[in-house]
């Protein structure tokens, strides 16, 4: 039988050569792909939970890769270009298309960013991204996106609790608060104390 690569959702060893591949040094390595983990490990525990329907195998893949796009930030001192972090999400669906996965796993990358981004947004705080919607409409860009919210790359990395994140994006609007509380409603809360136990990441 073929394979159609371009619709293949591909394997979490495929995916960890990606991030292999595109990761500028160990150290931006480990960061990512450790977030990108601990994001699947709370997605699929949120599947189990309130997934009915969804697509396991994608949320999974969609949750290992929504993040590679990081790595096209980093410049050649090292560091990470924060003040134009908003892009690492449409960096990353172009690099997933440039190497020939399928259009659903780049959109993972351009629509995790907080709890989506409208066109609206894009003008009205005159974002550096093409002017588009990247909010999630799938079940599984939602999950995915919205687990995302749940663990953040500081130093040291955290996770973040449902009213941290919540005061948070209000400062974005009411319409993100009531996106965000829509999405607790529809997939609950990961437990955030056994994840902070088994990786040693605090609870912000």
């Amino acid at each position: 039988m073929t394979i159609d690569h371009r619709t293949a959702v591909p394997t979490d060893e495929r995916i960890r050569s990606l991030h292999e591949r595109f990761a500028p040094t160990e150290e931006a390595f480990r960061l990512v792909w450790t977030h990108c983990r601990i994001v699947c490990e709370m997605a699929e525990g949120l599947l189990d939970r309130h997934g009915a329907g969804l697509d396991r195998a994608l949320v999974r893949a969609g949750s290992l890769l929504h993040d590679i796009g990081v790595y096209r930030l980093y410049g050649n001192d090292g560091r990470c270009d924060e003040e134009n972090y908003v892009r690492h999400g449409v960096l990353g669906h172009a690099l997933l298309r440039d190497v020939g996965l399928a259009e659903s796993l780049g959109r993972f990358c351009s629509r995790h960013t907080g709890v989506g981004i409208t066109r609206a947004d894009v003008l009205r705080q005159r974002l550096p991204l093409p002017v588009a919607d990247y909010t999630a409409t799938t079940g599984e860009e939602q999950l995915v996106m919205y687990a995302d919210k749940f663990h953040s790359k500081t130093t040291p990395p955290t996770f973040v609790s449902a009213a941290s994140y919540t005061a948070a994006v209000g400062r974005f609007g009411a319409d993100k608060v009531a996106r965000f509380t829509a999405l607790v409603e529809r997939f609950g809360e990961p437990d955030l104390t056994a994840l902070a136990r088994r990786h040693g990441h605090p609870i912000a």
